[in-house]
């Protein structure tokens, strides 16, 4: 179960940096096509925008399983980490539909993100450290 753990902790870290390019992705070509004469109104979307809402659900859901795969393992404060890697992602989700009304919290919603990433990369690390057993001796 530790490589479970693991695996899942890589993966809602390397899916956050996808994100930060979809985000990326998005913002470009939003210039690109304001600059070609799009008009950007209330129906325009493009594809950084569109894997970017996608991906934040899927998101959602690694950090449900890891919580879960939490319980079945030993990793040293396992469940507390994959605790707080779903609090930080509820907090993502409540700070993106804040932030449509007020824009200025959009860059809490960034700085959440990676603290997403650096949360669950280290819960990944710390399940590739075997398990300190005591002997006696």
């Amino acid at each position: 179960m530790r490589a479970t753990y693991r695996t899942f902790g890589l993966l809602i870290a390397i899916a956050v940096v996808l994100q930060v390019a979809a985000i990326a992705l998005a913002g470009f070509t939003i210039a690109k096509d304001a600059d070609d004469g799009t008009t950007i109104g209330a129906d325009y979307s493009n594809f950084g925008q569109a894997y970017h809402s996608i991906a934040g659900t899927a998101i959602g859901l690694l950090a449900l399983i890891f919580l879960i795969v939490s319980f079945l393992t030993d990793v040293p404060r396992g469940r507390t980490l994959a605790g707080i890697v779903v609090g930080l992602v509820a907090l993502q989700f409540v700070l993106a539909v804040v932030s449509f009304g007020l824009p200025a919290l959009g860059v809490l919603h960034g700085i959440n993100g990676l603290a997403i990433a650096g949360v669950a990369g280290a819960a990944a690390r710390r399940a590739a450290v075997p398990s300190q057993t005591v002997t006696s001796g």
